[in-house]
């Protein structure tokens, strides 16, 4: 996984009030959770954050909170329904030993056989959960589809990850390649050439 450098401020006062006059100043509110039990209040500036958010990358973010080192993960994003503004986010603290769950991307490689024959490749998830210590976790998952034909899936349980545990359900698909209409129209006027023979 990439590694992102952010610097935080401690928070002194929490609550709705403050969170308001916080992004106000351009600070988003956070907040970290894991190694200590009570969770870490802080800010970052939100200039600073965007790298960090409005990327496909999932980064393990090394975050310098009042001078003290944390190694995190984004945990959850809250963002205002109609502008996308970043109003809140949540990190979960890391170790190289501790097993975390991450959703990761899912490209795919090869041309799908049901392509050649007419088809659409349509992805049904962009990201799949898997669970490994974060050093072990690649920045993308590969999903080769040569074999994939026409009309057939890829389900979340037909592939595994050296190292990783998959915690997406198995039934999730993937991917699959569905008839366009130009093809099933062609196949419908080649059957009734069939037939009038």
């Amino acid at each position: 996984m990439k590694e992102i450098n952010l610097s935080g401020k401690k928070r002194t006062e929490v609550g709705k009030k403050s969170s308001k006059l916080l992004r106000k100043e351009g600070l988003i509110p956070c907040n970290m959770y894991g190694e200590s039990e009570q969770a870490i209040s802080f800010t970052i500036a939100e200039g600073e954050l965007r790298k960090a958010v409005f990327t496909p990358i999932i980064y393990v973010c090394n975050i310098d909170i009042d001078g003290e080192p944390h190694k995190a993960v984004i945990k959850e994003i809250q963002q205002h329904p109609v502008t996308d503004a970043v109003l809140h986010v949540d990190f979960y603290e890391i170790n190289e030993t501790k097993p975390i769950t991450v959703g990761i991307p899912v490209k795919t490689t090869g041309f799908a056989a049901g392509v050649r024959d007419g088809g659409k490749l349509t992805m049904s998830i962009r990201k799949i959960n898997v669970t490994a210590p974060y050093k072990q976790i690649p920045e993308e998952l590969t999903v080769d589809v040569t074999e994939l034909a026409l009309g057939k899936s890829i389900k979340v349980g037909s592939l595994s990850f050296e190292g990783l545990d998959i915690a997406t359900s198995p039934e999730v698909v993937v991917c699959s390649v569905r008839m366009t209409r130009q093809a099933r129209s062609a196949a419908t006027a080649e059957e009734g050439e069939e037939a009038a023979e």
